[in-house]
């Protein structure tokens, strides 16, 4: 007798059918940013060995990408920080979407607009970002462009800079993400 997942062709994963990405303000939001940083950044890439969190942390806002269940924010799935170190100056860094999510097409463009918007509202004039090369194209896709590369913590980056003429300010909103049907495979 087959398996029940077999048997009604469920998925190895359940995919929710929404997501908010917002400022992490709690502790738990703030706790599962730093917990998926540790897990791509230490374990599946190992650039870091214990912890990636560094002073950058302290003032930084944390962005969060949440699954949601019956509406409600439920597991951290995404992440990115955002920090201004000189007025109008601001740097995106540590983007991670968790393994299984980043199936889900534009989790990680949803993060990414998100931290330029809340930039802009902030009055950014610059944004900038070293990106890694296997997330050259998504980068491209959202209007940035390649400045400079060079390589940090062992691996090849770009310096990029996002257009933010293609982005929209974006006040401390919660974004509401729902993925196309035919994003979940």
């Amino acid at each position: 007798m087959p398996l029940l997942n077999e048997a009604l062709a469920l998925p190895d994963f359940f995919h929710p059918g929404e997501y908010r990405i917002e400022t992490a303000r709690s502790v738990y939001q703030k706790a599962g940013c730093f917990a998926l940083r540790r897990q791509v950044f230490c374990q599946e890439q190992k650039i870091f060995e214990a912890d990636d969190r560094d002073e950058i942390d302290e003032r930084s806002l944390i962005l969060a990408a949440s699954s949601c269940m019956f509406g409600h924010a439920d597991e951290v799935v995404g992440t990115v920080r955002i920090h201004e170190p000189e007025p109008g100056l601001w740097w995106g860094s540590r983007l991670a979407v968790a393994k299984p999510y980043r199936r889900i097409g534009g989790l990680g463009a949803a993060l990414i607009k998100l931290a330029i918007g809340s930039a802009k509202f902030h009055g950014a004039e610059l944004f900038l970002a070293h990106v890694q090369t296997q997330n050259l194209n998504l980068f491209q896709a959202l209007h940035w462009h390649v400045r400079d590369n060079k390589i940090i913590h062992g691996r090849p980056h770009y310096l990029m800079q996002a257009d933010l003429a293609e982005y929209e300010s974006i006040d401390n909103t919660a974004l509401r993400f729902l993925p196309a049907l035919g994003d979940r495979a």
